[in-house]
């Protein structure tokens, strides 16, 4: 007697993808698993001005962590991989608005430290950066000399924090003006390159932004004159400089030698609304945290109800360069809000100048070139 079998089939074999599409199928694996990396991980920057020399250098190619800070999650999740908000060539931007997340931070390893080396986005609403959404606009990198909560200021240089000196970079540069005994400019350019150090501007060949080490060594050299720029100007205290943040020099005549005192906003925390304080706050109200403000009456008008105080919804930073004379800073236009962090400048993968790779600071720790 046969017995029928009730097995399964025997499966037909799966038809042998073709080479186009093995190629497009890596392709898309590669391009979804790099996304999630400089998402989530770690990003690719590039110094692209001299505002961090010398503890961070033009040219400079570091890695970025998102994960010391928490991951910000995208804002602006419909965009063309691997570019930031222009599409190269075609010079159209690379995103659509037509769909936008509001601001929300994974965990991570830490809380942004004060003197942090931090990647950011500019704060500052321009011609060229008003109208891109928070994280599209241009990526920055400063030191972080300030937290929430923070009492900053300068004087003649010298940083405050809470009223005690902060921290002084060991690399941190001042301008200053370098001449012979004659009054001419007075490095040539065999000496230029034994220092490694250029003009700050062709057009002005005697001024040199200069870190303490090396004005201290140039003044050794027979016949050279150096100076601080700043104090050949007579720059002193309320001495104002109407481009230093916040743009009020009648209740605050600051520059950039002399700076604050100035009390860095905190999330949480109240203060009171006068008509003099009005402007270190008027960003903030406004284009960060996105209330209305009348400012005709007084009590001002926020959101069309009258107030006289107002409290924060968000932490904000104060960020500097090192090259303290040749850095647009918060000096210049103020608090980098929590929503604009990008990460922590984390170490260093290849860095180059004219001479050739700088091959003592390929793959080291951004920490450790400071010390």
């Amino acid at each position: 007697m046969n017995i029928p079998f009730f097995g399964t089939k025997e499966s037909k074999p799966k038809p042998k993808k073709s080479i186009l599409r093995e190629w497009l199928d890596a392709a898309v694996f590669a391009i979804v698993a790099a996304t999630i990396i400089r998402t989530f991980f770690i990003e690719a920057y590039t110094i692209p001005t001299p505002s961090m020399e010398k503890s961070l250098l033009v040219n400079d190619y570091l890695f970025v962590s998102k994960m010391h800070y928490g991951a910000r999650l995208p804002m602006t999740p419909i965009a063309v991989p691997f570019v930031h908000h222009t599409i190269p060539i075609l010079n159209v931007k690379s995103y659509t608005t037509a769909i936008q997340a509001p601001y929300k931070r994974l965990w991570g390893f830490s809380q942004i430290d004060r003197y942090d080396d931090v990647v950011f986005n500019y704060p500052q609403d321009t011609e060229w950066n008003s109208s891109r959404p928070v994280d599209k606009k241009e990526n920055y990198i400063k030191r972080c000399v300030a937290l929430p909560g923070d009492t900053l200021q300068v004087k003649n240089r010298v940083l405050y924090i809470n009223g005690k000196p902060g921290y002084a970079p060991r690399f941190m540069q001042s301008n200053y003006v370098v001449q012979n005994s004659l009054g001419q400019p007075g490095l040539s350019d065999e000496q230029q390159d034994e220092y490694r150090i250029t003009p700050v501007d062709p057009s002005y060949p005697q001024l040199y932004s200069l870190t303490e080490e090396e004005a201290k060594a140039l003044r050794e050299i027979p016949n050279m004159q150096i100076q601080l720029l700043n104090e050949m100007q007579g720059i002193k205290d309320s001495f104002p400089q109407s481009e230093c943040f916040p743009h009020d020099p009648t209740n605050f005549p600051w520059n950039i030698d002399f700076y604050g005192p100035l009390w860095i906003p905190k999330k949480g925390a109240t203060i009171t609304l006068t008509k003099e304080n009005i402007s270190l706050y008027r960003e903030v109200i406004t284009q960060y945290e996105g209330h209305t403000l009348d400012t005709s009456t007084y009590p001002f008008l926020i959101d069309g109800k009258a107030a006289n105080q107002y409290t924060f919804g968000m932490n904000y930073y104060f960020m500097m360069g090192d090259n303290r004379h040749n850095s647009a800073d918060s000096r210049i236009w103020g608090y980098v809000p929590e929503n604009h962090i990008v990460g922590k400048a984390w170490f260093i993968w290849m860095s180059f100048d004219k001479y050739g790779i700088r091959w003592k600071r390929l793959f080291r720790g951004v920490k450790s070139l400071e010390k």
